[in-house]
């Protein structure tokens, strides 16, 4: 068939905005007021042309002719039609119908299958000397650059949801920037290319069970600089209705407000009772303790490689040999039998004390999560009250006493995070006196996997509904379940286990346990799935629908959530988000994570001594080719905050809290600032004191900064000097962040900023944040 090119083009008078932006040839600089008031940052003088065949699209404005999406391989058309602002036609043998209309400011897109089977459609291929990317936070990624051309040789399949953390791609071409925006990014996958430069196209699936077999884009031409980039996808997130500021969220919830100026922090409270509150000596000495045979019993029915462990080291204990495998031993076999409902044995139990008795008269089986942890430490400190610190006193030293101790130093606000539930119910102790200081706490939660049995050293994916595990899971298209997290069980579809999540919620705050925070695993990360069960086909909206619904559930609650990733479908409904800002590093790198004598090896989940994880406290350095991906200011743009600032706090991911990286403290803390990225640490007492001095420091600065930023927009991000190192960012019309990530000192506008520092401006008076000794 003779090839059809179509061009079709509207120029429109556009009413010139130049006097709200002014360009700088040091790089990137656009400042606008902040205002309600809208302004329009997309061009609409434009034309397109497009070749039916090979779907080959071209975009010209002001003379100038750029191509958007690379032609493909040429297919049969039929029902080519056009108009003065539309173009339609079929592709028959792949049963595709596309339509392309010029709306406004705007060309959009509709891709239509009418197979009933799942099938696949390319669109777009695209090719461009630079990319603005919403991948994380935010990137700037040449074509050309040696180590991004690396890691998407190596990681060349990404599903669009995870990938991306906004619905939306950027080229940036010669003469303007072209952004390619999607009502959602569900079934779509990249695939790049990185010779002989990096290109990549998105491939959408039509899965059979989806009715609804279109999916869209919608194309906008701005200004070639990230501002306006950011800003012509939030107006399109207000224009749609997607975009709720934290004030709007904390009008119904004013605890969210506790958040402002906060650093986060993740406490490791995992013993209730700890090395610092036994009498080791007299456990020397009461060797024969009739409570501890009964553990032992215990251990071997539920726990058989801790009962050899803890009968090895009763005997260690007896010849005379006490050191810190066995304390170890012993307080781990404590805290598991903690949380045993077989512990109460009325014969060896015989004279409980009047609050253990009280919940024996209730009846075992019949308390509460919290009340069956306060009636077990109630029977075992009956029997070694002699070894052990007062019962109230349990536990403070790797929790109360860290929380006082933060607020005594005039740490105002915090959040502060559980690794399980378990830990606070156990010490409900702790949770007081932190909500009493003002602070968030509350646990980590997660419903992405469920084991066949129950565990409770993996209670997140343990469930007490043993039908969820054949009823509620993700199967594929072949009827083959999805495996869970790190291979193991499966995964748990959100849009039908809503009861088992209230369930265990209302379970965990039966006794109005004190949390008022909660942090959802997974749920705003991207990781969502179609699930072709025959008993609960679920496609992929309706996937992040279940899990928007068991966030709505907490929010009533009036809790303050959380989510790891922070992707936009989970914006209105999510006050913070954990990931963004520093995601997960290179999960496929076997030093990081297998070869335990690399220097790069991030640690262990598990902690034989209670304390922080190795994971979580091993301060490591990252290899090179990683900097420029996942660190690096030279690639980085704020695209999250300069949308949703005042809408979502984000920070980063556990595993790669504040000080993890070697080397790159100081760096870090000064984009903390530039990105109002709240501080991360994990805590625990040795952690504590290692930290304290700086995070003590650190916190005068950033709560009032923090408090200041997150009431105006991120309105504008200057890069000031050719190597991009550095750059200023302006939060509505009193507050800057000038950081210079160099070695060398920098002056700007009559100021110096020195190396690897940041100057904030706030009304007027600077503040100065030095990196001196971080990275010592």
């Amino acid at each position: 068939m003779k090839k059809a090119i179509i061009y079709i083009g509207i120029c429109i008078v556009l009413i010139s905005i130049a006097s709200l932006f002014t360009q700088t040839t040091k790089g990137e600089k656009v400042t606008g007021k902040e205002s309600d008031k809208r302004i329009n940052y997309a061009k609409s003088d434009f034309t397109f042309q497009v070749t039916p065949e090979t779907f080959a699209l071209s975009i010209t404005k002001d003379g100038k002719t750029e191509t958007i999406s690379e032609p493909q391989k040429k297919r049969n058309i039929s029902n080519f039609k056009q108009s003065a602002t539309e173009a339609s036609w079929d592709y028959p043998d792949d049963k595709i119908h596309v339509t392309l209309k010029k709306q406004g400011d705007s060309l959009d897109v509709s891709i239509h299958s009418t197979n009933p089977s799942t099938s696949k459609f390319e669109w777009p291929s695209v090719n461009a000397p630079t990319y603005t990317l919403p991948i994380a936070e935010g990137k700037r990624i040449p074509q050309n650059d040696a180590d991004w051309k690396k890691h998407f040789a190596d990681e060349s399949e990404q599903t669009m949801n995870e990938l991306f953390s906004m619905k939306f791609f950027t080229l940036n071409k010669p003469s303007f920037a072209v952004s390619f925006i999607m009502p959602d990014m569900y079934n779509n996958d990249l695939v790049f290319k990185a010779e002989p430069a990096i290109h990549f196209s998105a491939i959408h699936t039509f899965p059979s069970i989806n009715k609804d077999k279109k999916y869209e884009y919608k194309i906008f031409i701005t200004d070639n600089n990230p501002v306006s980039i950011a800003k012509n996808y939030q107006n399109y997130i207000k224009d749609t209705n997607q975009f709720k500021t934290l004030e709007q969220k904390a009008k119904e919830n004013p605890e969210i407000r506790k958040l402002y100026g906060a650093p986060h922090a993740y406490l490791w409270n995992t013993r209730v009772l700890t090395a610092a509150d036994m009498n080791w000596q007299q456990l020397k000495a009461n060797i024969d303790n009739p409570l501890f045979p009964w553990i032992s019993e215990l251990l071997t029915k539920y726990n058989p490689d801790g009962s050899e462990e803890f009968q090895q080291a009763l005997t260690n204990i007896a010849n005379g040999e006490m050191y810190a495998y066995e304390k170890n031993v012993v307080l781990n076999a404590f805290q598991y039998i903690l949380q045993l409902p077989q512990l109460y044995n009325k014969t060896i139990f015989k004279n409980p004390d009047a609050a253990a008795q009280a919940y024996i008269d209730k009846g075992v089986n019949k308390l509460h999560e919290q009340e069956l942890y306060d009636l077990n430490k109630h029977l075992i400190f009956s029997h070694i009250s002699g070894l052990t610190k007062p019962l109230n006193t349990w536990g403070d030293s790797n929790a109360t006493d860290i929380i006082e101790e933060m607020h005594d130093a005039g740490i105002k606000k915090a959040w502060i995070g559980l690794p399980n539930w378990v830990n606070g119910l156990m010490n409900p102790k702790s949770v007081d006196t932190a909500v009493k200081a003002g602070y968030l706490l509350g646990p980590y939660d997660s419903y992405q996997s469920i084991q066949e049995n129950p565990s409770i050293d993996w209670n997140t994916a343990s469930f007490p509904d043993k039908t969820l595990y054949e009823n509620a899971t993700v199967e594929n298209e072949q009827g083959k379940k999805l495996t869970g997290f790190l291979g193991l069980g499966r995964k748990l579809n959100p849009a039908v286990v809503f009861d088992a999540v209230k369930t265990r919620v209302d379970g965990i705050l039966a006794d109005d346990i004190a949390f008022n925070t909660w942090f959802m695993d997974v749920d705003a990360a991207g990781e969502i799935h179609d699930d072709y069960s025959k008993q609960h086909p679920t496609i992929q909206s309706e996937d992040v629908a279940g899990r928007m619904k068991r966030i709505g559930f907490l929010n009533k609650k009036g809790l303050v959530v959380g989510s790891e990733g922070g992707n936009d479908y989970a914006s209105e409904h999510i006050s913070f988000a954990h990931g963004i800002e520093t995601p997960v590093i290179k999960w496929s790198d076997p030093d990081m994570r297998e070869n335990e004598d690399s220097e790069y090896f991030v640690g262990k989940y598990a902690s034989m001594d209670g304390s922080i994880p190795t994971k979580y406290s091993k301060i490591v350095p990252i290899k090179e080719e990683y900097k420029a991906i996942y660190t690096s200011p030279v690639y980085s743009l704020p695209l999250f905050k300069l949308v949703y600032n005042r809408s979502v706090i984000t920070t980063h991911h556990w595993e790669w809290d504040s000080y993890k990286i070697k080397g790159q403290t100081g760096e870090r803390r000064l984009k903390e600032y530039l990105y109002n990225t709240p501080p991360m640490f994990h805590l625990d007492e040795a952690n504590w004191k290692l930290h304290k001095k700086d995070i003590i420091s650190n916190s005068k600065s950033w709560e009032p900064f923090q408090k200041e930023a997150l009431q105006h927009e991120m309105s504008s991000f200057e890069v000031l000097d050719k190597e991009r190192l550095v750059q200023k960012t302006t939060f509505g019309a009193n507050l800057q962040v000038i950081a210079n990530f160099s070695n060398k000192n920098f002056e700007y506008e009559k100021k110096t900023i020195p190396a690897n520092s940041a100057i904030i401006v706030q009304n007027g008076k600077k503040n100065i944040i030095s990196t001196d000794n971080l990275d010592s």
